[in-house]
């Protein structure tokens, strides 16, 4: 039973679907990454690429899951390696988004890859809501029959 299930819980199915979602994900660590708050309302999302190019690398975005690729073309089949210790393995990162969150660049530099996103400042305002008098409101609804006019 999931905890989105609660009677009190109104219009969370998307959140209990992106769970789903997220617990799917591979769980591979390659390749090692960070996510960085560096204000209110901007993140980065730092991803180690190092052995991969510009070209080597495709990030997407689709709905609110963010994809980045690597996958790089063997051009070192001619190198005999005694030790190999640099993976350049094929890889796919995902990030599930909140709503509201915009990706606004990537950029790499000394074989890091850097993605910002910026979210939207949360205004947790209160918000009083009007208690209405519902026989005023059916009353209002009826129709009169007295004379041909209603009471609209």
């Amino acid at each position: 039973m999931s905890v989105f299930n609660s009677p009190f819980l109104l219009g969370f199915e998307q959140f209990e679907r992106t769970i789903d979602r997220i617990s799917k994900l591979s769980s591979d660590s390659y390749p090692p990454y960070n996510i960085e708050q560096l204000s209110a309302s901007l993140l980065r999302i730092t991803i180690a690429v190092a052995g991969f190019e510009k070209k080597d690398l495709e990030i997407s975005l689709e709905g609110n899951q963010l994809q980045i690729r690597g996958a790089k073309s063997d051009e070192d089949g001619d190198k005999i390696y005694i030790h190999r210790g640099i993976a350049t393995r094929q890889f796919q990162r995902n990030f599930i988004l909140a709503e509201g969150i915009v990706v606004e660049e990537a950029s790499m530099e000394n074989g890091l890859l850097f993605v910002d996103l910026s979210q939207p400042i949360n205004s947790e305002e209160s918000k009083k809501i009007e208690i209405k008098d519902n026989r005023n409101k059916i009353k209002d609804k009826l129709i009169s029959f007295e004379n041909g006019k209603s009471n609209r």
